[in-house]
């Protein structure tokens, strides 16, 4: 197995609302009525008076912070705990836009990088001011919707393989991504699969529009049997995922990166795994590590 590198920086990057900041202000006014003053009279007196002020150097509510990555490690850790493998997640809520991050690790992509890939492709043919060819388009579909390694291959090597896909991760906004002699052994960490998502599927983007809902309309239609990974987590998916049993080890990479819909909120999640006995026991944990990074925060 390649060496691990630790990520070169953290940013506190989840679905869902979370409290900041609750401020509660309240006044209760109260008064006697005098003698010769009419009930009338007395509530105009306390409806016109201007509202009082706190006194002096009384302490204020303070604001609450939450650390959306210690929330989202609290979640996960018993469960990766538990299977003795590794793991890395990073979630966005695309409404709200906090996100979180849980572990700093790199991974091999296996089968995710074929979302790259075909991102790469796409930044070419719009510099080159072209639609994708006939036989690209095939190709594309076939390495989207079927994991299809052959069409993979053709379409690393038409994007100048791992210089290529570095090139165009630059102009992603991937940081920590690195292309390998071989597609599959490409090093990623779990935030830069989600800059990667966020590049398909916002609008902040090097993307044109055409190219994003081309690249997304693929990844709603993956075959039915690989239809797991995080559409667990949710409905209305759209994802890519990644498995591959390491020969020097006979342990399993299991990822999976998409885009799911959460209590009608649009959640971006990438969960990045290895050292799993099995690629169902690699399945299963990453699973688990979606439904909770989306439902806890």
């Amino acid at each position: 197995m390649p060496p691990r590198h630790r990520a070169r920086a953290r940013r506190s990057v989840v679905c869902g609302a979370v409290a900041a900041a609750v401020l509660v202000t309240g006044s209760v006014a109260a008064g006697a009525y005098s003698l010769g003053r009419s009930p009338d009279a007395a509530l105009r007196a306390v409806s016109s008076a201007p509202p009082s002020e706190p006194p002096s150097g009384t302490p204020q509510p303070a604001e609450v912070t939450v650390d959306l990555d210690t929330v989202l490690a609290a979640a996960v850790e018993p469960v990766v705990a538990r299977s003795g493998a590794s793991l890395s997640v990073a979630v966005l809520d695309t409404v709200s836009g906090e996100s979180a991050v849980y572990g700093e690790e790199t991974y091999d992509t296996a089968s995710i990088v074929k979302v790259d890939i075909l991102a790469a492709l796409l930044l070419a043919a719009q510099d080159a001011g072209r639609s994708l060819t006939p036989q690209e388009k095939t190709q594309a579909a076939a390495m989207i919707r079927l994991s299809d390694n052959t069409a993979a291959t053709a379409l690393w090597q038409t994007i100048g393989g791992a210089q290529g896909l570095d090139a165009a991760n630059e102009l992603l906004g991937l940081t920590e991504t690195a292309g390998a002699g071989a597609w599959g052994l490409t090093q990623t960490t779990a935030r830069d699969q989600l800059a990667l998502l966020q590049a398909v599927f916002g609008t902040d983007s090097m993307l044109g529009e055409a190219s994003r809902t081309y690249l997304q309309g693929l990844m709603e239609q993956i075959s039915t049997d690989q239809d797991w990974g995080v559409s667990a987590a949710g409905s209305g998916w759209a994802l890519k995922n990644g498995w591959m049993p390491r020969t020097a080890t006979g342990l399993w990479d299991v990822n999976s990166i998409g885009r799911v819909s959460v209590d009608g909120r649009m959640c971006l999640l990438a969960v990045l795994s290895d050292g799993h006995a099995t690629k169902e026991a690699g399945i299963e944990l990453v699973e688990a590590a979606a439904r909770k990074a989306v439902s806890s925060l």
